[in-house]
């Protein structure tokens, strides 16, 4: 059985990546993008779809053990994990080089001291679990072949099959170094390259060191924002500038249950706000790629805006279900693709607009087509701002007239008055000006309950959604607004699990609830972190670090969040990790850190 979500470390090359267990076992690859088919599904199975497991020689009836330590090495993706074992110690380093040429998974054991029996067990199995490829030796190198694709697998270690898998026995001791590789490539072309591990091991944490320089905040949780930010760019899409949700599909957001989603695409909504993250601590490089992605997928049809598209852009992303796939802990069904990309959702429309603006604010080099864009948008706004839609949480029940749909155009109207009036746009001022006022009235008089001085979910609903924390952030109010105040004490009375983390909406366990869907899900990370930036906005600052201290709490040995937290079993749930949950830590601690609520 995979191991728990908190269990596993990302690594990757900004193209895909891989979740490595404490046991040291690869249970999750896709090759070569993060959307393409895994080469490894135990994740979502069995070790029958596919696991490569590297760590000290165990007896087959026993479980693999966990390693006793790891870290990432410094501030990179390059993971150490070490095992003290009765003969000794050994450490195993993996990581994915960004790529030039072939995507790689590299792993170098290292005796530390004693004499350490090691296996490396490895079974490829395409299309998600569901494919054997035919393995083979080529020019004494071991390939696996199925259709399009072909796995290279390189060793210094003597390899031996047995029942469809490849073993590789051996021992170390201090001072040895062996590395295993292993190199997609399209099955028509010729070999990849031979590895260079060890080059390629400097080259990465080169790589990464640099970059981490780039980070503009030296605050008193650096450590933590430094680790978000670095899990942000490894869910960027290098080729393009596209950002994926996470690199995962069908974690499930209730153990056992259905709501198992693929997030393995650029939402806007995710994208934009990571954009915004990214920008505000010195990366304007991303933000500048993610722009021309936007561009590029939005082209020629702006009006039909998606909230989602694959990671080069595309537009369509079926759904489809697995059904050879028994899921995590037997949570189904497994999918891929999405069908919510076709959802409207019209507070996508202002977290793209308000990402625009920020671009702009924060200098960075115009381009006149995102201006043109962003007026485009506005005249599609103009006439279908007042229509029911999905929502910020892509419900599969009624569309409704959700208020954060709502206060997300009128910000998008906002952000496009803003331009015009700074000049670097042309547009119908006093018109959208007026559609701002009437946004904003329609919003305050039907979206408010007078009687419990709360926002609510949807026009003329009682329940209440955790997206309205976002009210005084847009700046659709001011924080001391006794109607801001008075939802996010509604929101922490009624939405708020016994650990104190906030829920997105209330769920009706085995009936369909607003979302349309069986079941019930954990506290949203995301949603949580809002939370704390609310209370520090109207004043209570104290409470609102305790809280933020309390989420990263819940981080685990390696800094990273899935979607989730399951406040009955305590433990993460959902994809994993999860940018929705990363960027809100990154803004959070930025707001903790200019208002001084910090302790220690």
């Amino acid at each position: 059985m995979a191991g728990r979500i908190e269990d596993y470390a990302l690594i990757g090359d900004m193209q895909t990546a891989a979740l490595v267990c404490r046991d040291g076992t690869v249970d999750w690859l896709c090759l070569p993008r993060f959307d393409s088919h895994a080469i490894f599904a135990g994740l979502l199975g069995t070790e029958e779809h596919g696991f490569w497991r590297l760590g000290p020689a165990h007896a087959s009836d026993a479980e693999p053990p966990a390693a006793a330590r790891r870290t990432y090495r410094g501030d990179s993706l390059v993971l150490e994990s070490e095992w003290d074992t009765p003969r000794g110690t050994v450490r195993v380093t993996d990581f994915m080089p960004p790529r030039d040429g072939a995507p790689q998974l590299i792993r170098i054991v290292e005796g530390v001291s004693g004499r350490v029996p090691m296996r490396s067990e490895l079974r490829m199995r395409f299309s998600y679990g569901r494919v054997v490829p035919w393995v083979h030796k080529h020019e004494g190198r071991t390939v696996a072949v199925a259709g399009p694709d072909s796995v290279w697998f390189d060793t210094e270690a003597e390899t031996y099959g047995e029942a469809l898998t490849t073993y590789a026995d051996f021992t170390v001791a201090p001072g040895d170094r062996i590395a295993f590789t292993i190199s997609w490539e399209p099955s028509h072309k010729e070999p990849p390259a031979l590895p260079e591990p060890e080059q390629s091991l400097t080259a990465t944490e080169d790589f990464w060191r640099d970059w981490v320089e780039h980070c503009t905040y030296h605050g008193p949780y650096r450590e933590a924002v430094v680790r978000s930010l670095i899990t942000l760019k490894a869910l960027t899409y290098a080729p393009t500038g596209g950002i994926v949700a996470a690199p995962t599909t069908s974690l499930p957001e209730e153990i056992g249950g259905v709501r198992n989603w693929d997030y393995r695409y650029t939402w806007l909504r995710d994208a934009a706000i990571t954009l915004s993250s990214l920008l505000r601590t010195g990366y304007r490089e991303e933000a500048r790629a993610w722009r021309e992605w936007l561009l590029r997928a939005v082209a020629g049809d702006p009006e039909n805006l998606q909230i989602m598209y694959g990671i080069a852009g595309e537009r369509e992303l079926g759904e489809a279900e697995l059904d050879w796939l028994p899921g995590y802990e037997n949570s189904t069904p497994v999918r891929v693709g999405n069908g919510a990309a076709h959802q409207l959702q019209l507070d996508v429309y202002g977290e793209v607009t308000e990402a625009l603006h920020l671009a702009h604010m924060t200098g960075l080099a115009r381009n006149d087509y995102a201006s043109v864009l962003q007026l485009k948008l506005i005249r599609y706004l103009e006439d279908h701002w007042n229509e029911p839609d999905e929502g910020i949480w892509e419900v599969r029940g009624p569309r409704r007239h959700f208020v954060h749909s709502k206060v997300m155009a009128w910000v998008a109207v906002d952000r496009t008055i803003k331009l015009i009036e700074s000049g670097d746009a042309d547009g119908p001022l006093d018109r959208w000006k007026q559609l701002r006022d009437d946004i904003h009235r329609d919003v305050c008089e039907k979206g408010y309950d007078k009687e419990r001085n709360t926002f609510t979910q949807s026009y003329g609903s009682r329940e209440l959604d955790a997206s309205l924390l976002l009210i005084p952030q847009m700046g659709f109010l001011p924080p001391d607004d006794k109607r801001v105040i008075g939802t996010i004490e509604a929101i922490q009375r009624e939405l708020s699990t016994s650990d104190g983390f906030i829920l997105r909406y209330p769920t009706d366990g085995d009936d369909e609830g607003v979302d349309g869907l069986p079941g019930d899900e954990g506290a949203f990370l995301a949603c949580s972190f809002w939370m704390a930036d609310d209370l520090a906005m109207i004043g209570r600052v104290d409470e609102a670090r305790k809280l933020f201290e309390k989420l990263l709490s819940l981080r685990n040995d390696l800094g990273l969040l899935a979607e989730e937290w399951d406040p009955r079993l305590k433990r993460q749930v959902g994809n994993f990790p999860q940018a929705f949950s990363h960027v809100p830590l990154i803004d959070t601690a930025l707001r903790l850190t200019a208002s001084g609520a910090y302790g220690g």
